[in-house]
């Protein structure tokens, strides 16, 4: 493949990693109706899986493993932090809908980038964040198929580099949100589909995760600043950003 040529890709997989009790199980599942899709050499997919399946030609198969070092990297407890619980008011009342124990929120930081946190307690002062990726810690084992490759077009390409820079739309050559962009979780730049009537609780922790988390749409804007640094950020298109 000439490395200077942007492909688009759609990939079907199932992705695979063992739970905390040891068995290797099923997590994740973008099937051939609904793949991954993403536009080579742009940074949307992890490297380490941009790597495997781009030299793949349509209709190959694929069965590798990444591991947490080449994935989202160890899990790091100092990233589990406690936010005042103040943050996340909205119209003067805590925001209970949102904000439960098990919840994965989207969050923004000062700079403007987008990650999502989980909610690992609600005190009653503080809301106790774990800031590390979903798949922190883990081994990735992905089994599929390339199911579409051809060089990506102009416009595909546009449409993609706008997006990452906070230009609009879903990009990732998405045809809609729900088709690749969003919701199966493994890019560079994550949470692609940002509209919605949500609430977009803003959190300055330095955290350098690029543009992932869904923050965004007709919502309440929470900022709070904290200032830890993070490690690269949740899905463009997680959805199945690799």
């Amino acid at each position: 493949m000439d490395p200077k040529t942007h492909h688009y890709l759609t990939v079907a997989y199932d992705l695979y990693t063992d739970n905390a009790q040891g068995v290797h199980e099923l997590i994740e599942k973008a099937p051939e109706e609904h793949p991954f899709q993403f536009i080579t050499g742009l940074g949307v997919a992890l490297d380490s899986f941009e790597a495997r399946v781009a030299p793949l030609a349509e209709g190959e198969t694929f069965d590798f493993v990444l591991d947490q070092q080449d994935a989202y990297g160890p899990y790091d407890p100092s990233y589990v932090v406690e936010l005042p619980k103040d943050t996340f008011r909205v119209n003067g009342h805590f925001d209970k809908h949102t904000i439960y124990e098990g919840a994965r929120i989207p969050l923004v930081n000062a700079d403007g980038n987008r990650f999502e946190g989980l909610v690992v307690e609600v005190k009653d002062e503080a809301v106790v964040i774990d800031l590390n990726e979903r798949l922190a810690g883990k081994n990735l084992h992905f089994v599929g198929k390339i199911v579409t490759k051809r060089e990506a077009t102009d416009a595909e390409i546009e449409a993609l580099v706008k997006m990452m820079s906070g230009e609009g739309g879903c990009g990732c050559g998405c045809d809609d949100c729900g088709g690749g962009c969003g919701g199966h979780g493994h890019h560079e730049d994550g949470g692609c589909c940002g509209g919605g009537e949500g609430h977009g609780h803003c959190h300055d922790h330095g955290h350098e995760h690029g543009q992932g988390g869904c923050c965004g749409g007709e919502g309440h804007g929470h900022c709070h600043d904290h200032g830890h640094e993070h490690g690269q950020g949740g899905c463009c298109g997680g959805g199945h950003c690799h």
